[in-house]
């Protein structure tokens, strides 16, 4: 057996039987071995971006690793931003990035990189193989790394030689820990300190169902308000579920929000901090006489600390739930208030709504709160260019379920080549891109800042006019069915009928204002 056959065979023993790819020369041994592996579902993507953008969303749904296979350190490099995002998603996931053979290395050929220094950015665990014997044992301890609680980045560097040799072995991966538990005596300490003027943070597995009906039942019982975290990786939402407001991203807002509040619970997430520094505005958002205690940390059971403490605080406490109400269907010009009123009418049972609407997203949680039950995937780490991956592999792990995904239209440039593995793999993905020809969030940022000018070269940088995208044309290069509307009426009747057929489509959503 070579190298490569035992890391991928290593890989379906632990559980990891997804891998989207890029590969180059480097990595042939490994492409060539799937034909021996057809437990390993191999997914082709024309970027890395792509790669480990589907990785990720792959992971969120499922609970366990994909694996990427990546060209060098250039192929690494080209995945860095949507690792970023799984790195901060807490996203368990194993990178093969191939290298040059080992003796190859010293004569510093034209792709020779310094794959550790890139791959430790992203990563919480990187190795590198220097024998055959050992790849199996190596790539095991990829998979346990990365799917430790609450779950991790893995990055595995194999050199071609490593691959192509012979004398390798398949490797036992250990069996997954579960998350350890909170200690009681926290639990009472966070009980003692409960009331109006506390704040339950939610992240991680707070946010889901169970968790969120957990919190619901503290804040039912005691007082205690409740706000998510601003990009959870996945949270639960709609009729059933309790409607958690998440934090606002514009410090002033965020700050408005937490204004009065005593004690900040931590629940599965650090304390909120600005995404940026801004003149004259603090970076932390908490108020400076806020006692801020940890309930749960993202590695430790969140929900189970959340149900034992409703039992000792609100043991009867019934928790409030969103009721099942839908926007009434809108007519007239499209707006972004419009676009959320058609998503939140229309929406299907079971959706996973991956969200990188950015701007044109506002009115989003208001329009689907009474949506039938869905899940929320969002834009973690801030690296943009995430949305249509994460949904190409969210519909790769659950392909019974609809994927839509509400896209800004600068950042769907970033990674655009996702709609062609969509056509490829014929996923059940809507795409609707929120179009209004600008980066409209840096807009706000030049203001924010304190940096506006009126200049016409300022503004030329935010501007995506002259020429305009045109996203049909785009899909449908890339074998996916899309249409245009610029009326509600034509978006809503797009969207019903993209529901509807399976496979992938895309709506080029024009807005007229950003109302």
């Amino acid at each position: 057996m070579n190298g490569a056959q035992a890391v991928i065979r290593t890989l379906v023993g632990g559980g990891v039987d997804v891998c989207f790819a890029n590969p180059g020369t480097s990595e042939m041994h490994f492409v060539a071995a799937l034909d021996d592996v057809p437990e390993m579902r191999a997914v082709l993507t024309l970027f890395e971006g792509v790669a480990t953008g589907a990785a990720d969303g792959y992971a969120r749904m499922t609970g366990r690793p994909a694996a990427t296979l990546l060209h060098l350190g250039p192929g690494l490099g080209n995945g860095v931003a949507n690792l970023h995002n799984a790195h901060r998603a807490r996203t368990p996931l194993v990178n093969v990035v191939g290298d040059h053979a080992l003796g190859h290395k010293r004569l510093d050929a034209p792709l020779e990189s310094d794959i550790d220094a890139i791959a430790g950015a992203v990563s919480g665990w990187v190795r590198r193989s220097l024998t055959t014997a050992s790849v199996g044992e190596d790539v095991a301890d990829a998979v346990a790394a990365a799917t430790r609680a609450p779950g991790s980045v893995a990055t595995l560097v194999l050199p071609a030689d490593v691959s192509w040799s012979e004398g390798a072995a398949v490797a036992p991966v250990r069996p997954r820990r579960p998350a350890p538990t909170v200690a009681a005596a926290l639990v009472e300490q966070v009980a003692a300190v409960l009331g109006e003027k506390t704040v339950l943070f939610l992240g991680s597995d707070a946010v889901s169902a169970d968790g969120l009906l957990a919190a619901a039942q503290v804040a039912a019982g005691t007082g205690a308000r409740l706000l998510a975290t601003r990009s959870p990786a996945r949270m639960a939402r709609g009729a059933g579920v309790p409607d958690v407001l998440k934090l606002p991203y514009a410090p002033p807002q965020a700050m408005a929000e937490l204004e009065g509040v005593q004690h900040l619970i931590l629940v599965g997430t650090p304390e909120p901090v600005a995404f940026f520094g801004y003149p004259d505005l603090p970076g932390r958002l908490t108020p400076p006489d806020c006692t801020v205690h940890v309930l749960s940390l993202p590695e430790e059971d969140g929900v189970a600390a959340l149900r034992s403490l409703a039992e000792q605080v609100a043991p009867d406490a019934v928790p409030v739930v969103a009721g099942a109400t839908r926007p009434e269907l809108p007519s007239g010009a499209l707006t972004p208030r419009s676009l959320a009123a058609v998503v939140g009418a229309l929406l299907p049972e079971r959706a996973i709504v991956v969200d990188e609407a950015l701007t044109s997203g506002m009115h989003l949680p208001a329009a689907t709160a009474g949506a039938p039950r869905h899940e929320w995937l969002t834009l973690t780490g801030g690296a943009i260019g995430q949305g249509m991956p994460v949904a190409t592999g969210a519909a790769v792990a659950c392909p019974d379920r609809p994927v839509v995904s509400l896209q800004a239209d600068g950042s769907a440039m970033y990674t655009l080549q996702a709609l062609w593995t969509q056509a490829r793999e014929q996923l059940d993905v809507t795409t609707v891109i929120c179009d209004n020809g600008s980066y409209a969030i840096l807009e706000h940022e030049l203001e924010n800042v304190g940096a506006r000018s009126g200049g016409e070269r300022a503004g030329r940088l935010l501007d995506l006019g002259g020429p305009s995208l045109d996203f049909v044309a785009l899909a449908t290069g890339m074998g996916v069915p899309a249409t245009r509307a610029t009326t509600a009426e034509e978006l809503a009747g797009q969207f019903r009928a993209a529901l509807a057929e399976p496979g992938p489509h895309l709506i080029d959503a024009v807005l007229r204002s950003a109302g």
